[in-house]
């Protein structure tokens, strides 16, 4: 059945097109690395690491799942969010993962929110871990690809909103998961959000750096 499936709809590796697989293990690799600390232009006030640069397989895998619906690869990116965190993780304290929100036209195209599916698997390789979709984005908001930093600011400036009764387990650990960082505008707004709404948040964590 797999063979009859593959004549149809071949698979083929996101990172490398490899083919006979989604995600293989020498792409993988460029994601099960220890996080790095980077400094977005726009300062969302709370640290920020990336398992990659937006370049190569991680890059290509992203625009896979959001570009071209490949559902599949929520698994190998969702596992290598999980390592990254293992490794921050300081201790056993609760910890919460909420995605920076998508615009709802957008999350419709790609036939979901890729990075809240990412999320969900990485918590579901944790213990002591859950997903908090808490952050929603206000009509007007465009597309960010092509614009500058300070475009960016204003485009999300105020329009990330969290929802109200937000209740978070006491001394709980939030971080800010996203797919992509390229300014820090979204991240820094994310944690606006949040910290408006009585919520500490703690640290931010990206798949892939610009």
């Amino acid at each position: 059945m797999r063979t009859l499936l593959d004549l149809v709809l071949p698979l083929e590796c996101a990172g490398c097109g490899l083919a006979g697989i989604g995600w293989c293990k020498w792409c993988a690799a460029h994601l099960t690395v220890c996080p790095r600390r980077v400094h977005p232009r726009t300062d969302p006030g709370v640290p920020c690491w990336t398992l990659s640069r937006y370049a190569g397989p991680p890059r290509r895998a992203i625009l896979a799942a959001k570009e071209r619906r490949r559902r599949d690869l929520a698994e190998p990116l969702g596992r290598a969010m999980a390592g990254g965190l293992a490794r921050l993780r300081a201790d056993s304290r609760p910890l919460v993962l909420v995605p920076a929100p998508s615009r709802t036209a957008a999350a419709r195209q790609r036939g979901g929110d890729p990075v809240v599916r990412a999320a969900r698997v990485a918590a579901s390789w944790l213990p002591g871990c859950q997903v908090w979709c808490a952050l929603g984005v206000w009509r007007g908001v465009h597309d960010s690809v092509g614009l500058s930093a300070g475009e960016r600011r204003n485009n999300l400036q105020g329009r990330i909103m969290a929802g109200p009764n937000l209740e978070i387990t006491a001394n709980a650990q939030v971080v800010v998961v996203d797919d992509v960082l390229t300014t820090g505008a979204t991240v820094a707004e994310s944690v606006r959000a949040l910290t408006g709404a009585g919520v500490r948040v703690d640290a931010a964590l990206v798949t892939c750096a610009a």
